[in-house]
């Protein structure tokens, strides 16, 4: 069996029965179910949630996304092996500890295979939530320019590159383009300040003004949850996005939970602790495979230059990447995967089929 087959680089077309098309994303893709089956299963496995919840399916691929492109092997490999699986395993260990230390719940109801989550429909907040306990990557180029604000936040002078910031920062952005907000300019992930959002608290979904601290509150804490488990791993926690969003339980409530996915090397810096203690940046995360392309292509620029999008979509279009390449992410998530979690990622020989398989026996899912 080919390194290409245990790949699942096309997800959006099971025959999952929807009514509705699939979303597919860079890496997940989405098939909203039926009502009559998001009702059948919400009885049948005793979900907490309203009774006429829509439910999706949501299946992840081993697709890889950097810069805006998605990017693809030399020999037919169009994805990162055991990437999908490694995510996956990483979020729903987080999820699980947030739940254990009464944070919030997540918008996933049910794990079939380590590919797929059945999720809720939620109303999402309109934030990038990202939080910084590093200065690095994007931030610490404004900074070395002389930019010391930032979400309005003010930094102090002298901070150094790769170092522990004096407090943990939130420096959220805006989700997708919103509109008609003062200040805010009309531009997908754009710098917000709290105030931003405090005055125009609708406008980014929130249901209540007070729902902001408690945002806040859920971000900090599941960032320290995180943290400290790492820290027992020997990983440092750098930064990392949350999403937020409401869902209504059985009983009608209305609550904020975490969505998307928490804490895994797409959505997060995460350094090896010996290698920074050492004075060397050891990533295990996707920032490794960005540097790799950096460092790959003649000319960067075209990599890190919005303007020039049709060049860099091009390059992802016209490019196999080398084998090891991608191998190396591989390991890379599958390592970090398997240290946070304790559990070896195995890779499945088609795992296309096994979804299929799953979704039909145990879910009654599968069109026929």
């Amino acid at each position: 069996m080919s390194l290409a087959d245990q790949v699942l680089a096309v997800n959006d077309d099971l025959p999952i029965r929807t009514d509705k098309p699939v979303h597919s994303g860079k890496v997940r893709s989405v098939y909203w179910l039926t009502e009559e089956d998001s009702r059948r299963l919400i009885k049948e496995k005793g979900y907490d949630v309203a009774e006429d919840a829509p439910l999706a399916i949501m299946v992840i691929s081993d697709r890889i996304s950097a810069f805006d492109c998605i990017w693809r092997g030399e020999g037919g490999l169009k994805g990162v092996p055991g990437k999908g699986a490694a995510l996956n395993a990483i979020s729903n260990h987080w999820f699980k500890l947030f739940k254990d230390n009464g944070l919030a719940d997540s918008h996933i109801l049910d794990i079939p295979h380590p590919f797929v989550w059945i999720v809720q429909k939620a109303k999402p907040v309109m934030i990038e939530a990202i939080c910084r306990q590093y200065i690095t990557g994007s931030m610490w180029r404004a900074y070395e320019k002389g930019e010391r604000e930032f979400c309005g936040i003010e930094l102090p002078e002298g901070l150094e590159k790769d170092k522990k910031l004096p407090e943990l920062l939130m420096t959220p952005s805006t989700k997708g383009i919103l509109k008609g907000i003062p200040g805010v300019p009309e531009a997908d992930d754009v710098n917000i300040t709290r105030n931003n959002i405090v005055e125009n608290f609708s406008a980014f979904n929130f249901s209540k003004a007070e729902d902001i601290a408690l945002y806040e509150k859920l971000l900090k804490e599941g960032f320290g949850v995180i943290s400290d488990a790492l820290e027992k791993v020997n990983q440092t926690f750098v930064d990392t996005k949350f999403e937020f969003g409401y869902v209504t339980d059985s009983k009608g409530v209305e609550k904020l939970i975490y969505m998307d996915e928490v804490g895994t090397p797409d959505s997060s810096r995460i350094w090896d602790t010996k290698e920074y203690l050492a004075g060397n940046i050891v990533e295990n995360s996707k920032e490794g495979f960005r540097q790799f392309l950096l460092n790959h292509f003649p000319d960067p620029d075209i990599l890190l230059n919005k303007e020039r999008m049709p060049e860099r979509d091009a390059l992802a279009r016209d490019n196999e990447l080398p084998v090891e390449a991608l191998m190396d992410i591989s390991r890379t998530y599958t390592g970090v995967a398997e240290k946070i979690t304790g559990q070896p990622i195995k890779l499945s020989a088609n795992p296309k089929q096994e979804i299929i398989d799953v979704l039909d026996k145990e879910y009654g899912l599968i069109a026929k």
